[in-house]
């Protein structure tokens, strides 16, 4: 799951789902809330990084 701050006029919290699966090696993980948001990396926390980096 994410979990994030954006700093502006108002702060605004949202979080998102993150769905995480593991393909061979790899571990492969998408958002439903935000289509094409997908992370991928050869360790959970690797993919979720590479997921948090593609909703950014």
């Amino acid at each position: 799951m994410r979990d994030w701050t954006l700093k502006g006029e108002h702060d605004v919290h949202s979080e998102f789902t993150a769905i995480v699966e593991k393909s061979g090696e790899w571990f492969i993980d998408y958002s439903p809330e935000i289509p094409g948001a997908n992370g991928q990396g050869r360790t959970k926390k690797e993919c979720l990084k590479s997921l948090s980096e593609a909703i950014d």
